[in-house]
């Protein structure tokens, strides 16, 4: 997808999955294009995230004719109606439904992901058993078949680092506290502190820990963020504007306006230089499971 400094991220969002409905049709830009009554350079802007004017009533027609159920309809409407904004307060179940992740989309084209995490293991890094406990614990109505479609789905996630040709990078900075937090039981924490050891092990991802003696670094208190960068093409222009990503309780912000980034790849920064090194880092993962099993 061309860099285009007028498109947004909801514009881009939106492109992306309406190009994935026409694929999993296995029709082409004329074909559907036709079937719209547009010419194919009208379809192509669209799915590039190029086009100025976005229209609920042709986002629908579109969903209708992919075959595209009201759930995935309801939320490419709703990236519509977004798609003038470059830092955006998505709410859960507002304009978009709960059920509906726009970050896991970017996840999956990110050519890295940058995060600092105070809390709990990203979810790259999650063991089934971690993962588990956290889904029963936020979705406690699910039957055992819904809450294993949950952690099935995340551990798939996980094929982003894994996968033989160009695994995305993942460099994760967490605080000692999570090391500390018991999830589960000690025993499903010594699992996941190795597991954690071992992924820093790997070429593509960076594990380092803040240990509670760094303070606070930045002054500020900061709650979990990924930054996603995009790559370069073959002229060395940026594929998309890098984005931050920021959790939250009751939703999440996504911004790419270029101050809003800075921000948080400088607390990125500060986090990065009163951490331990990565090979520090994997003593302590691996002293913390010890402890852990200790306590069993």
């Amino acid at each position: 997808m061309p860099d285009n400094a007028s498109s947004t991220l909801p514009r881009r969002q939106l492109g992306r999955y309406l190009k994935e409905g026409r694929d999993a049709m296995g029709m082409t830009l004329e074909d559907a294009a036709q079937l719209m009554q547009w010419g194919k350079s009208t379809l192509q802007r669209l799915e590039r995230g190029q086009s100025d004017r976005v229209r609920d009533v042709d986002v629908r027609e579109l969903c209708r004719i992919y075959g595209l159920d009201d759930d995935r309809t309801a939320a490419l409407v709703g990236l519509a109606r977004q798609a003038a904004v470059k830092s955006w307060w998505h709410e859960f179940g507002d304009v978009i439904p709960a059920n509906f992740s726009i970050y896991v989309g970017l996840e999956a084209s990110a050519h890295r992901l940058t995060t600092y995490q105070p809390d709990l293991v990203p979810g790259l890094l999650q063991t089934a058993d971690y993962t588990e406990v956290l889904a029963r614990a936020a979705n406690p109505d699910d039957t055992d078949s819904e809450l294993d479609s949950r952690v099935r789905l995340k551990l798939q996630r996980q094929a982003l680092i894994t996968r033989g040709t160009k695994p995305v990078r993942l460099e994760v900075i967490l605080h000692e506290s999570v090391l500390r937090r018991v999830i589960g039981s000690p025993k499903i924490m010594a699992k996941q502190l190795r597991h954690l050891a071992d992924a820093g092990t790997r070429p593509n991802v960076c594990v380092r820990v803040l240990p509670f003696a760094a303070g606070m670094p930045t002054g500020d208190q900061i709650g979990p963020f990924v930054v996603l960068d995009f790559g370069v093409d073959s002229q060395g222009k940026s594929v998309e504007p890098t984005i931050v990503y920021a959790e939250n309780y009751t939703g999440d912000m996504y911004s790419e306006k270029v101050g809003t980034v800075q921000r948080y790849v400088q607390a990125y920064d500060i986090f990065q230089r009163t951490s331990l090194d990565e090979s520090s880092s994997r003593i302590l993962l691996r002293d913390a499971a010890r402890e852990h099993e200790r306590e069993r």
